[in-house]
């Protein structure tokens, strides 16, 4: 389920060149963010409270850069659920200018919370099966 398109201004860093230096990768989180606010209803912080876990990190990301942001520019960004595992889940992201792919990012993340044999410790636990249903519609 793409989320809602979200609106970026490129504000942080411009090279020489006026090439944005924008972290991309804050981009894709919001992304993340929104499709849990759209399919749940409620903010990432909510959502650890609800579910009692600690966070959902990144274990792996790439982008793919193919058209260049500059200083001021507005993209949008589609997030999409691709994949979801037991407590793992992949989101591909589409950051566009117009009607241009200008960035194009996958990231795995895990559903983690305290490990209950050592609460120093984190773990993986499975996604709760109404999350999985809500991210599928």
């Amino acid at each position: 389920m793409p989320s809602p398109v979200h609106l970026i201004q490129c504000l942080q860093h411009a090279a020489p060149e006026g090439f944005a230096r924008d972290s991309y990768f804050t981009y894709f989180d919001a992304g993340t963010n929104a499709l849990f606010l759209r399919a749940l209803g409620y903010n990432k912080f909510e959502m650890l409270k609800r579910y009692g876990i600690v966070g959902i990190p990144l274990v792996d990301v790439s982008a793919r850069f193919i058209v260049p942001s500059t200083f001021g520019d507005v993209v949008a960004i589609e997030s999409t659920v691709t994949e979801i595992r037991r407590s793992s889940f992949r989101v591909r992201h589409r950051l566009l200018k117009g009607d241009t792919l200008g960035v194009e990012g996958s990231e795995t993340r895990v559903w983690v919370g305290r490990d209950p044999a050592d609460p120093h410790k984190l773990k993986g636990l499975p996604i709760p099966a109404e999350v999985i249903a809500s991210l599928n519609d």
